[in-house]
């Protein structure tokens, strides 16, 4: 259940306040009278409450002597009533409903089950218990308990913390800001802030998404929400609570290294969602990636009124993660003239104190037109002869009149930052919505939510390479070795056994071999020792997996005897240092010798929230002190890899200095995928470690791994015992299908790494097919309009694409695209104009309605131009019914109860 009735909630066309009234008289007038004022234009009852209401309300003794059920009721009675009064409200058409309280106020369990029991049955909406109320402007609806009434506008803002709504709300009157929709979540018993992400992402008056949250009950739902809402308007996130949340307390590197908040930031990155710390920069940050175009890198230019001004703005740039930009030599010459003299450096742009108002004017539209630069902040104090309100102008005027386009007819920002005191004189700037702020500080902050709301939504549309062609897991085996070790009551694999998985998944190692004792250990180094090479020896045991932590690892050792005396002194020391520890035996490894390798990490933890998290970084012995590493969520594609090894300091070690070359980032890219994909395909894997990968300009090679397995459970939200908080690929749903004339094609869901057959498959489709596919002509087929065929949530929707077996080209399409309430879906399909008549198209509208069938949506629509005879004939004798469209007669709805159609051949 996602949006459905929440119309009620934020459009309702009538309501009711319901007690008897627990809270006293002082809370229950603030909220009659607040709704009194509000000027709603539907009829509002008071229930049950024993006191005269204000003007405008009708008073009722119980609920049943209503006329008509409201659209919305207040709950302001006693938890233990609610359950009775939620029944007879919904059985009588009631939509939404909120428990109100003014202050914290939790329902008891029993409570809270029994008055959902009685919502359910009629998809009565539930908000709270415990909820401050919802705002709606909009809508005249002020139901809330705020210290603040919720002024007019277009964000739209959602809390779980009634205090963060009393906050927030006072903070924006202050400001002169205002909501198109404001929810206090309360105990989130029903609605979560996921629903609401839907809501507000469909809602045309909402421009900004701001989300107060402390937990997250359900990470799929809600990061698909937030996936799907920040497609289409910025999704703002301040979190609290993550400073009682404890570090990891993995069996792992990998497991200690996760800690929640860092798996909170990299879950919010993955859908594209901007976080943010406090909440004047919530307001801040929703002001400017509203006002400007996302910008395309992290170069800045700075105009500034003195040298040390400039400089303050130049090093909060640098510590904020931005760059100076490199003006070309055109502009350098071109701001000559303006440049304070004795000045070397034209960024930052030293202009005189007393620098008229048309010198800022024209070095920012120097700047700006300047291809080397993404943005421009001018840093303007005030002067006894150049007031800051006419600079002020003449900067709004320069960016207004200029288009300087930076790509797809987009407008380069500019920012500015007004160090001249309350009030700013910034009206001329506003109306021309140039994002301006009280000091460089929060400028050049502001820039850097432009720059990392613009890296996340690139993250959102990129396209990944494909992966190697020979990149084939063999899972059974893998699955096998795992499932043998959980049989055996066993929590982590052998190093055998940990080889055998790392070889399923053709992750490239150093050959190991287990001995028993130190007798035996001898006996293989002799065999290893042949080879050339010395020995590593290191002691394994399930209860001390980290080896440095005692000495467990011997290196360069040069003989049997050397390897069999250092086994036996080392396992000797570690009965006697660590009595309880079991000791398996010993690993004996050829040395690696690689003068220019690189020691990174990489591996799975498990994460209470999001479930499997991908870690990489610099390895060695102080991986956890070092602490460079950073996180993502599965699954992975190349692109998502590379990302997460820019986000780490070795990164720039990594691309080569002096006179050592770059590693083999792809090959480090790659194994990070396959990494991930252990986590889709072994749930059973908890953690695991290969430390120290090293990498260098031939690959990567894994010197020493450990896994971690235990049998894994059923999470909120996720398919059977997957951890994945983002839904995988679903591999299950490739197939081979016969057509009418006896030939086969291969189906499988469709890919990112699809896109360019997409593209060419759009060629072999003429013209007039695709009019009617579109309803329109279609005539480019840029990356912006690919992504959204080929990039999907699997959660919301699918797509299956039919090839040929043996060239890999695309002959058809279908996709079924799930409503947020995942009741109905609507599907669309295109084959080949020269594929028509074999049966293509029937066998991927059956398989497409199996699927809706297996995924529990219980009705397929879809529209389709009645000259498209051809479409509406087999949608007919697939069981689709077919009417005219309300408001367009050349139009036909198709509709198919999924139940009728599924199984059909």
């Amino acid at each position: 259940m996602t949006i459905r009735n929440l119309e009620g909630l934020f459009r309702p066309r009538s309501l009711a306040v319901v007690g008897p009234n627990r809270f006293g008289d002082e809370a229950l007038d603030l909220l009659l009278n607040r709704l009194a004022d509000s000027a709603f234009k539907g009829p509002m009852t008071l229930v049950g409450c024993g006191k005269d209401a204000p003007d405008g309300f009708r008073t009722k003794r119980r609920i049943e002597d209503l006329d008509h059920a409201p659209d919305l009721l207040l709950y302001v009675g006693e938890a233990d009533d609610a359950a009775a009064i939620l029944r007879t409200a919904g059985a009588a058409g009631t939509r939404a409903a909120v428990a109100l309280a003014g202050g914290y106020d939790r329902w008891s369990d029993d409570q809270v089950r029994a008055a959902l029991a009685a919502s359910r049955p009629n998809t009565l909406r539930l908000l709270g218990p415990g909820s401050l109320g919802i705002a709606a402007p909009g809508a005249n609806v002020a139901a809330h308990l705020g210290a603040t009434d919720a002024q007019g506008g277009d964000l739209a803002f959602i809390a779980r913390s009634g205090t963060i709504v009393n906050a927030t709300l006072s903070w924006a009157a202050s400001n002169r800001i205002g909501f198109s929709g404001a929810v206090s979540l309360g105990q989130r018993t029903d609605i979560d802030v996921s629903d609401l992400l839907d809501w507000f992402a469909l809602d045309y008056k909402t421009r900004a998404i701001l989300v107060h949250l402390e937990t997250i009950a359900n990470p799929r739902k809600f990061l698909s929400a937030a996936r799907a809402a920040a497609r289409s308007k910025p999704v703002i996130v301040l979190r609290s609570g993550a400073s009682r949340e404890v570090r990891g307390e993995g069996r792992t590197h990998a497991g200690r290294i996760a800690a929640p908040d860092a798996v909170f930031d990299a879950a919010l990155a993955r859908a594209g969602v901007l976080r943010i710390d406090d909440i004047d920069e919530m307001f801040e940050a929703a002001e400017t990636v509203t006002r400007v175009k996302p910008v395309n890198g992290r170069r800045l230019a700075i105009v500034a009124t003195g040298g040390s001004l400039s400089m303050i703005a130049a090093d909060q740039l640098q510590r904020q993660g931005g760059t100076l930009a490199c003006p070309e030599p055109e502009t350098r010459a071109a701001l000559e003239g303006l440049q304070r003299p004795g000045v070397a450096h034209v960024n930052p742009l030293t202009l005189h104190e007393t620098a008229p108002a048309e010198a800022y004017a024209r070095a920012v539209s120097t700047l700006l037109d300047d291809k080397s630069v993404d943005a421009v902040l001018a840093v303007v104090a005030p002067s006894a002869f150049s007031p800051v309100s006419v600079i002020a102008e003449a900067l709004a005027h320069a960016h207004g009149a200029r288009g300087h386009s930076h790509g797809y007819g987009r407008k380069k920002p500019l920012l500015v930052a007004l160090a001249a005191g309350a009030p700013l004189p910034r009206q001329a700037l506003d109306a021309a919505r140039v994002p301006t702020h009280a000091s460089a500080f929060d400028a050049v902050r502001a820039f850097m939510h432009l720059v990392r709301y613009a890296e996340g939504r690139d993250m959102l549309m990129a396209a990944p390479p494909s992966l190697p062609s020979d990149f084939s897991p063999d899972v059974d085996t893998a699955r096998t070795v795992v499932r043998a070790a959980l049989d055996q009551s066993r929590s982590w694999l052998t190093p055998e056994e940990i080889s055998t998985v790392l070889d399923a998944y053709d992750i490239r190692q150093v050959p190991t071999r287990l001995a028993v004792d130190a007798v035996e250990a001898g006996e293989i180094a002799e065999t290893i020792l042949r080879g050339g090479t010395r020995v590593a020896l290191k002691l394994v045991s399930p209860d001390l997996p980290f080896k440095s932590d005692f000495g467990g690892v011997l290196l360069d050792l040069a003989t049997p005897e050397a390897v069999e005396d250092a086994a036996r002194a080392l396992g000797d020391r570690v009965r006697r240092d660590h009595p309880q520890a079991e000791i398996t035996g010993f690993a004996l490894q050829p040395m690696l010798t690689r003068a220019q390798g690189h020691e990174l990490f990489a591996g799975l933890a498990d994460d209470p929230t999001f479930g499997t998290v991908v870690a990489f970084g610099r390895g060695g012995t102080g991986v956890e002190v070092i602490g460079d590493v950073a996180l993502a969520l599965p699954p992975l594609d190349l692109n998502l890899a590379h990302a997460l090894i820019r986000q780490t300091r070795v990164n720039r070690l990594l691309s080569g200095f002096r006179n050592l070359p770059a590693a083999d980032m792809d090959a480090i890219a790659l194994t990070l995928v396959k990494l991930a994909q252990i986590a889709i395909d072994l749930p059973e894997i908890l953690e695991l470690d290969i430390n120290p990968l090293v990498a260098d300009r031939f690959g990567v090679c894994a010197l020493d791994a450990r896994i971690a397995v235990a049998e894994p459970a059923m999470r909120a939200g996720r398919r059977g015992t997957s951890r994945l908080a983002i839904a995988p690929y679903p591999k299950e749903w490739e197939r081979t299908l016969e057509l009418k004339d006896g030939a086969t094609v291969r189906v499988a869901p469709v890919r990112p790494e699809d896109e360019d057959r997409y593209r060419a498959f759009f060629q072999t489709v003429s013209p007039e097919d695709l009019r009617l596919r579109f309803f329109a002509p279609v005539k480019e087929f840029n990356h912006a309009f690919m992504a959204r065929l080929v990039q999907l949530d699997y959660s919301r929707a699918m797509a299956f694409a039919a090839t040929d077996p043996e060239t890999g080209e695309i002959l058809g399409v279908v996709r079924l695209h799930a409503d947020p309430d995942h009741r109905s879906g609507e599907y669309a399909i295109l084959v080949q104009s020269s594929l028509k008549g074999i049966g293509l198209g029937w066998a991927l509208m059956q398989l497409i309605i199996d699927y809706a069938a297996a995924d529990g949506i219980e009705t397929i629509k879809g529209e389709v131009l009645k000259e498209n005879t051809t479409m509406l004939a087999m949608c007919q004798a697939l069981g689709f019914s077919v009417r005219s469209a309300p408001d367009d007669d050349a139009i036909a709805e198709v509709t198919l109860p999924v139940a009728a159609g599924a199984g059909r051949s």
